[in-house]
């Protein structure tokens, strides 16, 4: 057993009894390559990666390999989950040097951490003009012993270009209605007509789009914007990414269709997915888009939160095959003919192949919901007697704040007080374990522990982002002053004096640069969620050091969205909610008082572009500030529909509530 064996994450624990002699990421490694003088292999994956299993049973389980690998490298192991800042420092390099980039990430580097060869996965063979791992190790031993001014002349090179893409920003004004206008005009131009989406294979869900298009649909009534938005979550929800027997997302298709998924089951996937089908029904009223909602919430709660009340991380996409024949991704899901004979009899096993895509090597895929509800229960029921995947149980804070916004938000819409209890167990962890007395949070945690990484951006955006949906659902005041202390944590370490923002904070561990990226990846950047929840706390307590910060950040996305639309989605949606207000709702009522429920579940099942809703008690001693100074009217439940904290007329009825939102 190496020295992964003492720690937290799932996915170095899974390396833990290799023969390599793996070293947790950290200066004693650095201090121990300098000792021996050999260059540090890097390998950077994540528990539910499925190249990242097949690069371990090939190499990294053989003797041989290890053997050769512990004799002349370093080897240094890292979960990008557990520590996104050193993945995001060494993958941009990887991506600069090949065009790509992916998990798992193979680097070598100086002990002084500078890169100077890199890739992705590498085989136990030759294979398709990739050397075999060996041939791999070979070559990069024989140049760092023979030709060592070589590999430090490379290294300083490559240290100093990624020292010099330090992002130019001045804060330029943020998107305007014709910068907005441009984006979707882009995105028409990318989207797939025949199946949705955009691009080709592999296809993964856009969900920040999708929500900007929600949003631009909803402001200026762009049916255009509503077709690419509903033509993709259609295709999706009816092709094979989605489970459906058991409800949720899987990471991507690896064709343009949407039929064949790479079975990895993503948090951060289903929860803004849960949140983008549930917006899409407050939209349009859709049957199908609330019973996606409502399926993938239910699958979060179901398959992926822990006895501590987070969410875990992921679910494998290998599991153990049915003939014995070792771990095989997809086995849990796909279906032979033979197999769905023995669990359906021939003549519904007929009927499941008529409905059923073909897959490959003779295995049947589900690619929509047309099969009758009764044989997809007694498939779900057969699937459950399988051995079912792996899962990552790690908590990570970023991806459990997204959560909570989900499940708090269609638990509301839909009248679900469990999901609303889910999304409160999460938060209430998030604040135990993850949120420290000084008020940072830790990146992640697992069985009640919060692990040592320090939490990056992204978490302090999302998390945020999780505990405003929460009071805007419960009105308890709590969520609204926790999500502003974290806010205040973002504005004095993660800000950049022109108002850009750093991805790490001023004090956290120096790597080789301070990783900095406005865009979206599968996740909304943290970035633009900062500026998002900024927003949010902003129209919530008036306070102008909010919003000033929020359009500071905003500048990044009017560069952006017109030109790469697809990977400025969530700044795109916040931009919508700027230009919009966004709405600020107050309602004000006794406690369990019918005529208020009545007016919070309009302003909540509202789909104005990020609006803000208070709920609070007349007499309420310390009001939340938009609910500061908003008496009742003629002795009833009232609300307050305002902007900037200028109010229009306030109404105790819910349909004239509702047409002040629309």
């Amino acid at each position: 057993m190496n020295r992964l064996a003492g720690s937290q994450s799932p996915y170095l624990l899974q390396h833990a009894d290799n023969p390599v002699d793996w070293w947790p990421w950290g200066e004693q490694a650095f201090d121990e390559a300098r000792r021996r003088d050999v260059p540090v292999l890097l390998s950077v994956g994540y528990a539910s990666c499925h190249w990242c299993h097949v690069m371990a049973r090939e190499s990294f389980e053989d003797e041989t390999v290890a053997a050769y690998l512990n004799e002349r490298f370093l080897p240094v192991k890292v979960d990008r989950e557990e520590r996104p800042d050193v993945d995001a420092v060494y993958m941009e390099a990887v991506q600069a040097a090949t065009g790509q980039g992916g998990w798992p990430m193979t680097v070598f580097m100086t002990a002084e951490g500078e890169p100077f060869y890199f890739g992705t996965y590498f085989p136990r063979e030759p294979h398709a003009g990739l050397p075999s791992f060996t041939q791999l190790l070979q070559g990069v031993h024989a140049a760092w012993t023979e030709r060592r001014g070589e590999v430090a002349q490379v290294a300083a090179r490559i240290t100093g270009d990624l020292a010099e893409r330090r992002l130019s920003y001045d804060a330029p004004a943020p998107p305007g209605e014709e910068e907005l206008a441009r984006a979707v005009r882009a995105l028409a131009a990318e989207f797939d007509e025949a199946h949705g989406g955009f691009g080709g294979a592999p296809k993964f869900p856009p969900s920040m789009v999708i929500e900007f298009l929600l949003r631009h649909h909803v402001r200026t009534g762009s049916r255009e914007a509503l077709r690419i938005a509903e033509g993709t979550c259609e295709a999706m929800a009816r092709g094979g990414i989605y489970d459906q027997l058991g409800g949720g997302f899987a990471r991507y298709a690896v064709d343009a269709g949407w039929a064949v998924p790479h079975f990895e089951k993503m948090l951060y996937d289903n929860a803004l997915l849960a949140r983008v089908y549930t917006h899409l029904w407050r939209v349009t009223g859709s049957a199908f888009a609330r019973r996606v909602a409502l399926e993938t919430a239910d699958f979060l709660v179901a398959e992926l939160r822990t006895p501590e009340g987070g969410f875990a991380s992921a679910l494998d996409a290998d599991s153990e095959a049915q003939d014995g024949g070792g771990h095989q991704e997809g086995a849990f899901y796909t279906w032979t003919p033979e197999q769905l004979r023995d669990a359906l009899g021939p003549a519904d096993a007929r009927l499941a192949a008529a409905v059923y895509a073909p897959g490959d090597e003779g295995t049947l895929r589900l690619p929509g919901p047309e099969a009758p509800a009764e044989l997809r229960a007694r498939l779900a029921e057969a699937r459950a007697r399988r051995p079912r995947p792996e899962r990552d149980d790690k908590v990570v804070a970023a991806w459990n704040g997204l959560a909570v916004a989900a499940l708090a938000e269609a638990g509301a819409c839909f009248g679900r007080d469990d999901l609303v209890a889910a999304a409160r167990g999460a938060a209430d962890l998030l604040v135990s374990v993850h949120l420290g007395p000084d008020g940072r949070l830790a990146r992640t945690s697992r069985d009640g522990l919060a692990g040592q990484g320090a939490g990056v951006l992204e978490d302090y955006a999302d998390v945020a982002e999780g505990f405003l949906a929460l009071y805007a659902v419960t009105g308890t005041r709590a969520w609204l002053d926790r999500a502003g202390g974290l806010l205040d944590v973002v504005l004095e370490r993660f800000a950049g004096v022109g108002g850009e923002l750093f991805d790490t904070a001023d004090d956290a561990e120096r790597l080789i640069r301070r990783p900095q990226d406005p865009t979206d990846g599968a996740t909304p950047s943290g970035w633009a969620a900062a500026a998002g929840a900024l927003l949010s706390h902003a129209a919530y307590t008036g306070d102008a050091r909010y919003r000033v910060a929020a359009e500071r950040a905003l500048g990044i996305v009017r560069q952006l969205g017109p030109r790469v639309p697809r990977f400025a989605g969530w700044g795109l949606a916040v931009a919508e909610a700027a230009v919009d207000g966004p709405r600020e709702v107050a309602v004000v009522g006794a406690p369990g008082d019918p005529a208020a429920d009545a007016l919070h579940a309009v302003a909540l099942r509202a789909a104005a572009p990020g609006a803000v809703v208070a709920r609070g008690a007349p007499d309420d001693e310390d009001p939340a500030p938009l609910l500061a100074g908003r008496p009742l009217r003629e002795g009833r439940a009232t609300a307050y529909v305002c902007r900037g904290f200028v109010c229009a007329a306030p109404t105790t009825d819910p349909e004239t509530l509702a047409a002040q939102l629309a």
